[in-house]
């Protein structure tokens, strides 16, 4: 399966155009995001592999207006974390998924990989990057399967501890349609 789709900013200006490629051998994500932060643009790309499981093995982000523009990290998909040269990342140890904080789409990793029905939730540990500045930590997260159907479903999500929810709608392959107050789906092919 092959599938692009643009996500635009709830406010202001912001957009995120993703190609989506899903295979036998795992998945590929490869997003572009422009936006603003703290009144000041911002452009990073990302690139995140998973295995078929949906289970993060591979990330690499890069801000090409910072002096430090690129993160890459690989993920043996049980929970624990290297950088490209192999030094290990103890931080991240038991984070199964990452969450890029500038896009929807990391939401779909947990929501594909747990598979939850209506009325399920799971608290994950997720590698949690934060944009512009390409900053990784840990970070403790909810979801909650409110409703599934065939062609999507809706997903309560939670930061833990710092109490943040949302409500999520998603489409048949997990991809976020709308993220209230942050991110709307603009175009899908």
């Amino acid at each position: 399966m092959e599938r692009e789709v643009i996500w635009v900013a709830w406010e202001g200006p912001g957009l995120e155009h993703l190609r989506l490629v899903t295979s036998d051998n795992g998945v590929v994500a490869n997003g572009l995001v422009i936006g603003l932060e703290a009144g000041r643009p911002f452009r990073i790309g990302y690139e995140i592999r998973c295995d078929g499981r949906w289970r993060v093995r591979e990330v690499r982000a890069a801000a090409p207006d910072l002096e430090r523009p690129v993160l890459e990290l690989l993920a043996d998909g049980e929970g624990r974390w290297k950088r490209r040269s192999g030094e290990p990342v103890p931080e991240l140890d038991g984070c199964i998924d990452v969450d890029v904080s500038a896009t929807p789409f990391t939401n779909t990793l947990p929501i594909r990989r747990l598979g939850l029905r209506p009325g399920e939730s799971a608290e994950v540990d997720v590698a949690y990057v934060r944009v512009p500045g390409l900053l990784v930590g840990p970070e403790r997260q909810r979801y909650g399967c409110l409703e599934a159907r065939t062609d999507g479903g809706r997903y309560r999500f939670e930061a833990l501890p710092s109490g943040f929810t949302a409500e999520l709608a998603v489409d048949a392959d997990g991809l976020v349609i709308d993220y209230p107050g942050l991110f709307r789906r603009a175009w899908s092919g």
